[in-house]
């Protein structure tokens, strides 16, 4: 499947980039836990498969980046990771349009496994969302990036890489991230297809010309690129919007994490080394991730869930009067989501009660 720009909708991507915008592509994510879990190979203590799978993996040192002034590290068991979907046409990634020397986060989820692992809580934060970034460190310069008052959340990553993501997270939220996860195009669909495939239901057809995807009702098992196309979709259901195509992947990632548990790959040593060996290619981790073995016991960790006990959201937002193309963060209910994090409790429906996201149409075209 050839891909196609995939702009336009109503929330559109501006701002300043270092060079000149190539035609858009959506970028996707895959859950913290689906990655993980897909590396449980290393347990096998296989000696050459640990150091292929060591050597797949990047990482890159948060904590050094980001120093002390952090929020608290609060010990309580729960864990915080943000988990972004980049879009840089550099490498393989080139087929979905011009290396433009730049990428930015266009899916960005905080996900928070609460205390004794059971159960998930994830907050969907919009591409396009109005934030205060903080002043960063750029990752490719060295040099520091000044803070901006209504910079798309979007462009931290732009700017500063994987820490100025974070550091804006943080800043929005005021919790300390204990994990990074970051996942591209095409490592996306190459997992996809390494897995078989992702079994899903439509309830209506799904016909978008931007993402090549075309679906009549029904079941079908999506492979990689039909996967990418699908959350990459917002023309061909609902609104047209940004909001509406995250309803989207929330769908997605919940019918991949069903399907990651029907594979059958433990049974199977080679499924099992191949699955390991796409995933660990596919991702870059904070540097506390960043072996096979922390993988393994991040994954170990991460078992008892299932796609029912983890429950998602989009960060409270309203179109931004000034500028229909963006939204910004309704204050007091997003600090409800994220006092509930903070405290491990599941998130209240008040607080999503006068979002703008969370109530498209998008949110019943796939199950």
């Amino acid at each position: 499947m050839t891909e196609q720009n995939g702009s336009g909708g109503r929330i559109r991507p501006t701002g300043k980039r270092r060079k000149k915008p190539s035609r858009r592509r959506r970028a996707t994510v895959i859950a913290a836990w689906t990655l993980a879990g897909a590396v449980v190979v290393g347990g096998a203590g296989l000696g050459y498969a640990y150091v292929k799978l060591n050597g797949n993996l990047k990482a890159v040192d948060i904590n050094a980046a980001l120093g002390k002034n952090r929020p608290d590290n609060v010990d309580n068991g729960s864990q915080d990771i943000l988990v972004l979907g980049s879009d840089s046409r550099s490498g393989a990634n080139s087929a979905y349009g011009t290396d433009d020397g730049a990428a930015r986060s266009d899916t960005a989820m905080v996900v928070h496994i609460n205390k004794g692992h059971r159960t998930a809580s994830v907050v969907s934060i919009p591409r396009d969302t109005l934030v205060t970034r903080p002043e960063c460190t750029s990752d490719t310069t060295g040099k520091p990036v000044a803070a901006e008052q209504r910079a798309m959340f979007n462009t931290a990553y732009e700017v500063g890489g994987p820490a100025c993501a974070v550091k804006t997270v943080e800043a929005m939220s005021g919790i300390r991230m204990d994990h990074y996860l970051e996942v591209d195009f095409t490592g996306f669909k190459k997992l996809i297809d390494e897995l078989g495939g992702v079994k899903i239901t439509t309830t209506q057809a799904i016909d978008d010309p931007k993402s090549h995807l075309k679906l009549e009702p029904g079941t079908h098992t999506l492979d990689g690129e039909q996967s990418l196309g699908l959350v990459r979709t917002r023309k061909g259901v609902g609104d047209g919007s940004d909001l509406g195509r995250i309803q989207l992947q929330q769908a997605f990632i919940k019918a991949l994490m069903e399907q990651v548990k029907h594979v059958g790959v433990f049974s199977n040593p080679k499924k099992l080394y191949d699955l390991a060996d796409t995933a660990t290619k596919a991702v870059t981790t904070d540097s506390d991730l960043g072996s096979v073995t922390e993988l393994t016991s991040f994954a170990n960790g991460l078992k008892g869930l299932g796609s029912k006990n983890v429950h998602m959201v989009t960060l409270p937002v309203e179109y931004d009067p000034a500028d229909p193309n963006r939204v910004v963060p309704l204050e007091s209910a997003a600090q409800q989501v994220w006092s509930a994090l903070k405290q491990d409790k599941a998130i209240p429906a008040s607080a999503t009660e006068k979002s703008a996201g969370d109530k498209g149409a998008a949110g019943g075209v796939v199950r």
